[in-house]
């Protein structure tokens, strides 16, 4: 960039802001108004809750809304299983305890009148209905769930088991769950980046500094995202946050990585700290902003999603990161300042250290690389096509039972209601329609094979009746899928019943269906707006094409890699409908992120050294950087595998793998390797490589290039 440019300027003059002798009352002014936000905002109720996964308008979203109109609207099942522990059949004697324990926990929950129990048809369980109140969620219902399971454990004969599930068991369990594992979360990730930055500098006191600065915005960030919630109504549950905070330690930490090592850089040649500082903000500075709104742009592309929970994501990250920019820009230079560069202690830079663009590991790889461009570029591409072909076969889609990566009783239970009664007794669907179709509706439901059976359970006053229906199916199966959708396609051909077919399976087969729509519509909108960024900051075409073809490539061997572990080493029985989408996300967004750190400083060097010649010393000077900046945030991500739900841990493998195969494949052989082969042309239609004709080999063209191909 030219430094005589307005935007050079701006940022020079930016720069000496937060890095003078008063710039300490700059970073204390933000520290004290994120405070008084913080305050005033509380904390956020819905951290624990599950995940909002269906889209309003999707058939079973439907049906979940028009119940409210049923009697009983107000109360939500919990079912109580009663088997023995040996496996044996139940006795009468044992059925009068399991009897005996609904009773306790119909009392418990405070409910009027009590459902009969309901044998199995193997005689080895029985299972009792509990109602519940409905409106509870989070914390609040976990507590009435764990009184409920100690009301049932107390006083139950030796030699009997009782599991307690159902739909608000799940809800419970998850809140459970997420009990103090956002703070465990938060805990492990500050431990994760303070040792590697005491790894990265070597210094005992410098990483207190980041870590702050990088801490209190992660705090805001949350409060930010409960604020935000409560404006849009979107939901900030327990995964939400959980990726929120590690976004925000993850892209905090790289900013002030690069930040921190540009400053060490300028201390080389600067004696006076606070001047290089100023210098560091001044060319780390743009790349840190452009990074960021890149991100943040790629995160918004995920309002176009029409899943809940993927909408959440998309706004509270963007938010988040947003923050984490403010704090590294407006908090960690005052810090710096103010320390001044006794921080690196025991290695305080000076002078006497030596040059990285002209010397060092990442130089020797670059240098190596750009004399053997093609074989590194082909070898390289080719197994990362390799790696990416491992996503053939992957499956995707988890059901109900299958989103816990720890034990939990609710799946327990749903497992012993699945082994003792007919497939879709578990989990029935429901059927609502217009009451004056409903012979049609029940000839129809008559006629399907899939069906098992099905009761009538009541009309609402506003014209419309509820069925339960119970298929021959295992519940979250395939064949359940195509049970519902049979359903569907025949209730369409009745006229004017405008029946709807809602419940578990429903709603997973419509999430799933959802997920799909949002792939082919959010992934495209990403590249787009990455490329666009790129475009405008590099001021050319064939760079920003050359680096998106490299992005996607990387990004792709990595879901094929991170799948492949997930599913073989883990074990896990398939990818989640959301892990896809997330993972490309967060890949591309990150994989541009280091290659804005590595192409604007390639760019600076570009007029006084030439093209080939530049990216070598860019890899020089960032690689150290980029790599550790890469560790970082890919230890930062696979600490998501702390938190129970297997989404969470699915995400941590894929990006944490495939950051490194980014920071250490990609960044480091393969673009140098295309910028080595396409030379000069790489900015076209930029001239800012002057050194001669671009059709020249480098050791024709007379430049400084030669010292380092």
């Amino acid at each position: 960039m030219d430094s005589t440019s307005p935007s050079s300027a701006s940022w020079s003059n930016f720069a000496r802001i937060v890095t003078t002798r008063r710039s300490w009352a700059l970073a204390l002014a933000v520290l004290l108004l994120s405070l008084g936000f913080m305050i005033g905002v509380g904390e956020n109720d819905s951290a624990g809750s599950a995940q909002s996964s269906v889209p309003p308008d999707a058939e079973s979203a439907r049906v979940t809304e028009l119940l409210a109109q049923f009697p009983g609207a107000d109360t939500a099942p919990v079912l109580v299983v009663v088997t023995r522990g040996d496996g044996a059949a139940l006795t009468a004697t044992d059925l009068d305890a399991a009897q005996q324990t609904v009773n306790r926990v119909n009392d418990a929950a405070k409910a009027t009148g009590s459902a009969p129990m309901i044998p199995a048809p193997d005689g080895e369980a029985t299972l009792g209905p509990v109602q519940i109140d409905a409106s509870l969620s989070g914390l609040a219902l976990n507590d009435l769930v764990s009184d409920l399971r100690s009301s049932a454990a107390d006083g139950l004969p030796d030699g009997l088991r009782v599991q307690v599930t159902g739909g608000p068991a799940f809800g419970a369990d998850i809140a459970n769950s997420f009990a103090g594992a956002n703070f465990l979360l938060l805990a492990i990730t500050a431990l994760v980046v303070a040792v590697l930055l005491i790894v990265t500098y070597r210094s005992p006191i410098l990483w207190l500094v980041p870590l702050f600065a990088i801490g209190i915005g992660d705090r805001v960030a949350t409060s930010v995202g409960t604020a935000l919630a409560d404006l849009t109504g979107l939901s900030f549950d327990g995964s939400t946050s959980g990726i929120t905070s590690v976004l925000v330690f993850g892209a905090g930490a790289n900013y002030a990585l690069l930040l921190i090592s540009r400053y060490r850089e300028e201390l080389r040649n600067e004696p006076n700290h606070r001047t290089a500082l100023a210098r560091a903000v001044r060319h780390a500075g743009p790349a840190i902003l452009a990074s960021n709104v890149t991100v943040v742009l790629a995160l918004l592309t995920l309002l176009l999603a029409i899943l809940p929970s993927t909408r959440s994501l998309g706004a509270l990250s963007a938010a988040g990161l947003v923050v984490a920019a403010v704090f590294v820009l407006l908090v960690l230079p005052p810090l710096l300042a103010v320390c001044g560069p006794k921080l690196f202690w025991p290695f305080i830079p000076g002078p006497d250290d030596k040059d990285t663009t002209t010397a060092g590991v990442w130089f020797s790889v670059a240098s190596a690389v750009s004399r053997n461009p093609l074989r590194t570029a082909s070898i390289t591409v080719i197994a990362l096509l390799a790696c990416a072909a491992a996503l053939f076969g992957t499956g995707i889609g988890l059901s109900q039972t299958e989103q816990f990566r720890v034990t939990a009783e609710s799946v327990e239970g749903f497992d012993t209601l699945a082994e003792h009664f007919p497939s879709g007794l578990a989990d029935p669907a429901t059927v609502l329609a217009r009451t004056d179709s409903a012979v049609a509706v029940e000839s129809t439901l008559d006629a399907d094979t899939g069906v098992e059976s099905f009761i009538r359970v009541a009309d609402s006053t506003t014209g419309l009746t509820r069925w339960s229906v119970v298929t021959d199916t295992a519940p979250a199966s395939e064949e359940a899928f195509t049970a519902v959708q049979n359903l569907r396609k025949a209730f369409a051909t009745i006229p004017d019943a405008q029946a709807l077919v809602g419940g578990s399976d429903a709603r997973a087969l419509d999430t799933s269906n959802a997920a799909a729509r949002d792939r082919l519509v959010v992934v495209p909108a990403i590249l787009a707006v990455v490329l666009i960024v790129l475009v405008v900051l590099l001021r050319a075409l064939v760079a920003p094409l050359m680096l998106i073809a490299t992005t996607v490539l990387s990004a792709l061997a990595a879901l094929g890699i991170g799948s492949w572990v997930s599913l073989h080493v883990f074990g896990f029985p398939a990818l989640d409908d959301n892990t896809p989408l997330y993972s490309f996300l967060f890949l591309v967004a990150i994989g541009v992120d280091y290659t804005i750190f590595l192409v604007t400083r390639a760019r600076e060097e570009t007029p006084l050294h030439g093209t080939r010649a530049a990216i070598v010393r860019a890899v020089g000077a960032t690689g150290g950087v980029i790599t550790s900046a890469g560790i970082v945030l890919a230890a930062v991500f696979c600490v998501l595998g702390v938190l129970p739900l297997i989404t969470l841990t699915q995400l941590g493998i894929i990006v944490g793998l495939g950051i490194l195969l980014d920071t250490f494949v990609v960044r480091t052989l393969v673009i140098p390797a295309l910028f080595t082969l396409i030379g000069p042309r790489v900015w076209w239609p930029n001239r800012i490589d002057s050194s001669s004709s671009t059709t020249a080999p480098p050791s024709e063209k007379g430049t400084h290039s030669e010292a380092y191909l």
